[in-house]
């Protein structure tokens, strides 16, 4: 590198997660970017994480760790950013890890555009499988009116629901001064969007954003994470509304400048909808679907977490009778014991309806069209409803019934 190599401190949250622990340091240890300081926060894990973190710091002197009671976390990030001294801060979550030249991507990016925040992409690991994500907001260096443009579609981009930049502060790389506060300032109570209440304020308060190629960082899906627990809405909706009375705390100025009110009840209202699939709690008249399919033989799209929740709404609700539940992904859930389907396998089965639980609407159509392709008739087909003028009321409805 043809410049001053700055510190990175990269800021490692851990809890009870010892069979990636070594994996994860050895990842940061090894990068082709030396300049670090390795920030290991402890956050009151009762497995070996403990001894795992005290002997990678007893041989290597970039190492720094810190034990403390739990406390989730928000608050072992806020820990590690207060013992940090890094004129950039990365985050690493304990049971991830990074290919070698992950920082030194991020870092020249950084310096060579003079960049407050670096975002790339992602590589998921599932199994023996990776699979490579990307922003969705084009790559390139933002300032001035470009930079406008990506704050005010940051957190709703095109149709409805799709992130502009991504919520994680793992694949971003931040200017110290930039996203200090930005952490330590973050309710604690937050255990439901915990990135995003990093990642947006910080990105408002930058003069240069820079979206990447970048896929180096490895998020680890673990089975145990893919599984999702019918859980009473009731209780989520409570840490959503702490989520979005904090997220919507920004002064007017702000607010207004960059449609915020849109961009924050679009995120949220997005959230409600996965996590309750799609349905307002008690309160069965209201779906995100047309509600044609109500007492017809439906086929669910989608096994990740709306599906999942869709499924338990209507096992519980009987609305309708659920005939095949498929994925593109569908062998991942049967390794975790879910009975899905592979998308071919629509044609098997006699049905009235396909709903796609799909917020994001241009991907839903990708999915209808591929459909289509499968003769499934069009007018079968069933996406996500949610007309902007309604989605205000939807909010208040969620959060505040």
């Amino acid at each position: 590198m043809g410049y001053n190599t700055p510190l990175v401190s990269v800021i490692v949250p851990i809890y009870r997660i010892e069979r990636y622990l070594g994996t994860c340091i050895e990842s940061i240890i090894k990068q082709t970017y030396k300049q670090l300081e390795v920030i290991l926060v402890d956050d009151g894990s009762d497995d070996r994480c403990r001894d795992i973190c005290d002997l990678y710091s007893s041989k290597d002197n970039r190492i720094k760790v810190i034990h403390k009671e739990n406390g989730g976390l928000v608050s072992a990030r806020k820990e590690g950013m207060k013992n940090s001294s890094g004129e950039y801060i990365a985050y690493v979550d304990g049971d991830d890890w990074i290919e070698p030249d992950f920082i030194e991507r991020m870092i020249t990016d950084a310096v060579e555009n003079q960049a407050d925040i670096v975002c790339a992409g992602q590589t998921r690991d599932l199994f023996d499988v990776s699979f490579k994500m990307q922003n969705p907001y084009p790559n390139g260096a933002y300032r001035g009116k470009e930079l406008i443009g990506l704050k005010c579609n940051m957190l709703s981009y095109g149709e409805f629901f799709s992130l502009g930049i991504s919520t994680y502060v793992w694949n971003k790389l931040f200017r110290r001064e930039i996203v200090f506060d930005c952490q330590l300032n973050v309710d604690e109570r937050i255990s439901i969007g915990e990135d995003a209440a990093v990642t947006y304020p910080a990105i408002l308060k930058s003069d240069c954003v820079c979206v990447n190629d970048c896929v180096s960082y490895h998020y680890r899906q673990r089975e145990d994470s893919m599984l999702k627990k019918s859980s009473d809405f009731t209780v989520e909706a409570e840490k959503l509304r702490v989520l979005y009375e904090y997220m919507t705390s920004f002064d007017n100025e702000i607010y207004n400048k960059f449609d915020l009110s849109r961009q924050i009840t679009d995120y949220v209202l997005g959230i409600c909808i996965i996590r309750s699939g799609g349905r307002l709690p008690e309160n069965d008249s209201y779906s995100t679907f047309d509600d044609a399919y109500y007492n017809k033989r439906v086929v669910i799209y989608n096994a990740g977490t709306f599906g999942q929740q869709l499924v338990n709404r209507f096992n519980e609700s009987r609305h309708c009778k659920i005939v095949k539940w498929i994925d593109d992904d569908f062998w991942e859930y049967r390794r975790c014991c879910l009975d899905v389907d592979s998308v071919e396998s629509i044609n098997q089965v006699e049905f009235d309806y396909v709903l796609i639980a799909v917020l994001d609407g241009e991907y839903a159509k990708k999915v209808r069209n591929r459909l289509i392709s499968l003769n499934v008739d069009s007018n079968k087909i069933l996406l996500v409803q949610c007309p902007e003028n309604q989605r205000n009321s939807l909010i208040e409805k969620y959060l505040y019934r």
